[in-house]
């Protein structure tokens, strides 16, 4: 073989050495947050950060919801699937820490995701195709707004549900306004104060779910889903029962709150936090004593503020309720326990928030209100 064959072969086992170690590069450096495909005539929705629980980003966001719309718009596609890679959380919630940073900093992200994030909750809540949230697993904040506003919402034994914002200093949000005053009795305002988790059949016991179907039989759901001809909610719907008819994994079970919803109606019925609370201590009950506990670490501001918030959005439309939704984040932004939340249970890890005010007596009706206001010209609008 002569010098210069040699040669030649030689530049070009490097150059393609260089090729691979730059599309190693690539592809490890470039992981996209979020895969929209088009499957049969379904349009599927890949939350994609399996190593960060699926926690949801502004970059995420901006890529689903013109997507969605292109979908919704889009004779061929009869259908939306939204669903959580890596196995373990379906999305536990929004990127708050890159929010807490940019807040603190007076940067645009704290405008500019929620805003865009709420936006995206209307359009799943008016989304004129079938849209089929699988909540298997971790299901959290930002995760139940990319899934509870769908018309069909299946949760698996690994879904695992909360609304844990009181105890960061915000509340509720991404329609929590919403949703939660509209689950049976107080159900949805003892969810929202205290961050109660609820777990497999129970998310759809308490109706943030339409379905239960075991996680091993999902994949099955998903090529039945997607092999439908242009199925109408009623097939969709219909098909979703056989499937959970064909789930008896702990039907048998009664829902984890069945015994305490007589006394969740009752202790949380009173029309301010302060009246909750005593009703909680008078009672004296185990179950009253650890929910007292419970709310006694919470941020006083934020609970004061979720308990207005879902009784002010009982009688809202939900793009009315994330209009409100809007101001009371701006004013969390604006006010001392998110961040002191976020440090406490998310950077420092410490669990011993300094709440400002500290006691609820200190969060006066005033301030509770002014969280509420016009945001003027920058309000949230559709």
């Amino acid at each position: 073989m002569s010098l210069t064959t040699l040669t030649s072969a030689y530049r070009l086992r490097s150059f393609y050495r260089l090729q691979r170690i730059q599309g190693h590069m690539m592809s490890s450096h470039v992981d996209p947050g979020v895969l929209l495909e088009k499957v049969g005539n379904a349009g599927v929705i890949t939350i994609n950060r399996p190593k960060v629980l699926n926690a949801l980003n502004l970059s995420m966001i901006r890529q689903i919801a013109p997507q969605l719309q292109k979908w919704e718009n889009d004779s061929e596609t009869d259908i939306v699937i939204i669903r959580g890679a890596g196995g373990k959380a379906f999305c536990a919630g929004g990127d708050i820490r890159a929010v807490t940073e940019a807040g603190k900093a007076g940067g645009r992200l704290a405008e500019d995701f929620f805003r865009e994030e709420y936006i995206l909750n209307n359009a799943i809540g008016t989304c004129k195709k079938p849209y089929i949230a699988l909540i298997d697993g971790i299901t959290m904040g930002g995760g139940v707004g990319l899934s509870v506003h769908g018309r069909f919402r299946v949760a698996t034994e690994k879904t695992l549900f909360a609304m844990p914002e009181t105890a960061i200093g915000l509340f509720p949000d991404v329609g929590g306004g919403h949703f939660l005053p509209r689950l049976r009795g107080k159900l949805g305002l003892f969810l929202a104060l205290t961050g109660f988790r609820l777990k497999g059949r129970d998310v759809q016991r308490a109706g943030v779910a339409t379905h239960f179907v075991e996680s091993q039989r999902i994949p099955q759901l998903e090529k039945e889903l997607v092999g439908l001809r242009s199925p109408c909610a009623e097939d969709i719907s219909a098909l979703l029962d056989s499937f959970q008819n064909q789930s008896a994994l702990d039907s048998e079970k009664p829902f984890v709150l069945d015994k305490h919803m007589s006394d969740i109606d009752r202790l949380f019925s009173s029309s301010s936090v302060e009246g909750i609370v005593q009703s909680l201590k008078a009672d004296a009950s185990e179950f009253a004593i650890k929910q007292a506990e419970t709310l006694s670490r919470m941020s006083p501001t934020s609970l004061k503020i979720t308990h207005k918030h879902l009784q002010v959005g009982a009688t809202l439309s939900l793009q009315d309720v994330l209009v409100m939704e809007y101001r009371l984040s701006q004013a969390c932004m604006r006010g001392h326990d998110f961040y002191e939340g976020v440090r406490a249970v998310l950077i420092d890890k410490d669990q011993s928030p300094k709440w400002s005010p500290s006691t609820l007596e200190e969060v006066s009706e005033q301030s509770v209100d002014q969280c509420f206001s016009s945001l003027g010209e920058k309000d949230l609008t559709f």
